[in-house]
């Protein structure tokens, strides 16, 4: 069930229905946000990540880039990436329920897909539940293709995980698809430059 406007844990919620173009921030994700965002990981994973897997993950500055989308004073969203050489890998992406369907997914993987280029990084490449079908269908639009299938990857239900890439990201061609995406986008993203 979605949450009311007044809702004793602070939510905003934006019904479908009544949806008006969002004003979405991204910024760093700090240790002030892990409380919200280790909300949405339990709600949306059924094994979260651990508040000192985050802690650990936001010390590696230089080789990681982990980001908020925040609405107001609400945190709706987060994504991570892990840069290895020319490859940056999505290591995590989640939308609060509550907030799905509001293009708070595609935001973010914008942001990555463009921190991930301007890190010097070729490809892009992830792993995704076989049953997940809309975050599938999202990351075809960003050029992700699929690549092979980690049998079992997801142990709490040893379900597999199709691994997708997206090659040739520092090429024109990929800064042009993320220009088509950026202008299907409703609303307005500001994003806030990380200091790694």
């Amino acid at each position: 069930m979605a949450a009311e406007p007044n809702d004793p844990h602070g939510f905003v919620f934006n019904p479908i229905e009544d949806r008006e173009p969002l004003d979405v921030m991204l910024l760093p994700m700090r240790r002030r946000h892990l409380r919200t965002v280790l909300r949405i990981e339990t709600e949306v994973y059924p094994r979260p990540w651990t508040t000192n897997l985050f802690v650990s993950e936001l010390a590696m500055r230089s080789g990681r880039s982990y980001y908020v989308a925040k609405i107001g004073p609400t945190v709706v969203g987060y994504s991570g990436l892990m840069l290895v050489g020319e490859d940056a890998h999505v290591t995590t992406i989640a939308v609060d329920p509550r907030w799905q369907t509001n293009q708070i997914g595609t935001r973010l993987l914008l942001n990555i897909a463009r921190d991930a280029r301007a890190r010097g990084a070729k490809h892009l490449t992830l792993e995704v539940r076989v049953s997940n079908e809309p975050a599938q269908k999202l990351y075809r639009r960003f050029g992700f293709h699929p690549a092979g299938i980690r049998k079992g990857y997801y142990v709490e239900t040893n379900e597999d995980a199709l691994v997708m890439w997206a090659d040739d990201i520092d090429e024109v061609e990929y800064v042009e698809r993320l220009g088509r995406i950026e202008t299907r986008i409703e609303g307005t993203t500001t994003v806030e430059a990380s200091r790694a």
